[in-house]
C-alpha cells in the first residue's frame, strides 16, 4: 500500500488524504516531523517537503499537486472532470486554494523562524493582502458543492481548514457566505471534514 508522508496541521496534507479518502484510493499514512529531516522524508524527496507519497515500487510522487493528479488517474478521473472547461475550472480553484496556504504559510514561517525583532511586518501585510483578496473573490462567487465534487473543492477546504486553524476569527469577517460553504461541505462530506488540518 502506497505511504503517504505528511503532517496533521499541512493544508497540502490535509488535501492529498482528502482526495484519496474521495477517489477511494487505499493508502498508509504516516506522520512525519520536517523539522527533524527524517532519513525516510529526504531520501523520497530532496527538498524536505511534505506530503510525499511513497508508492509499492518506492517511486516518490510530491508535492500535492502531483499527487492529486497521480490519484485521479488511478482512480480512473474521480477528482478532475473530464470535460476539459470544467477540468480547467477545478485546477484553477485548486491553484487558488493552494496559494492561499502559501501565502498562510509565509505568514506562520515569518513569526516561528525569525527572532521578533526580526519579524518583517511589511511582509505579513502583503501575505495577508493576497489571502484577502483571494477570500473576498471566493465569498463573491463560492463555488457550487454539486454530489460530485473535484480536487479543487478539497483543496478549498483544506485551505479554510488550515486558515481556521492559523488564523481563526480573522479570516471569517465579512465572509459569510464561504463560512456557509464550510459548514455545507462538512456536512455533505464529513469523512473529509475528519482529516482537515489539525
Amino acid at each position: 500500500m502506497p505511504k503517504l508522508l505528511y503532517a496533521s496541521a499541512s493544508p497540502y496534507s490535509a488535501k492529498v488524504r482528502m482526495a484519496a479518502l474521495y477517489a477511494g484510493v487505499d493508502i498508509e499514512a504516516v506522520p512525519t516531523k520536517t523539522d527533524e529531516e527524517p532519513t525516510v522524508l529526504i531520501s523520497a524527496n530532496p527538498l524536505g517537503k511534505i506530503p510525499v507519497l511513497v508508492l509499492d515500487d518506492d517511486r516518490a510522487v510530491y508535492d500535492s499537486a502531483a499527487i492529486v493528479q497521480y490519484l485521479n488517474r488511478v482512480s480512473k478521473v474521480a477528482l478532475l472532470p473530464r470535460n476539459a472547461d470544467k477540468r480547467t475550472d477545478a485546477e484553477i480553484l485548486e491553484a487558488l486554494a493552494d496559494g492561499v496556504c502559501d501565502s498562510a504559510l509565509a505568514m506562520v514561517y515569518e513569526r516561528r523562524h525569525r527572532p521578533e525583532e526580526k519579524v518583517h511586518q511589511p511582509w505579513l501585510d502583503k501575505q495577508w493582502s493576497k489571502i484577502a483578496r483571494a477570500l473576498d473573490h471566493l465569498n463573491a462567487n463560492p463555488p457550487k458543492l454539486p454530489k460530485k465534487i473535484t480536487a479543487g473543492h478539497i483543496a478549498l477546504r483544506a485551505a479554510l481548514g488550515y486558515l481556521a486553524l492559523r488564523f481563526a476569527g480573522k479570516w471569517e469577517k465579512g465572509r459569510g457566505k464561504l463560512v456557509r460553504w464550510v459548514k455545507r461541505f462538512d456536512e455533505k462530506f464529513p469523512d473529509l471534514a475528519a482529516v482537515v488540518p489539525a
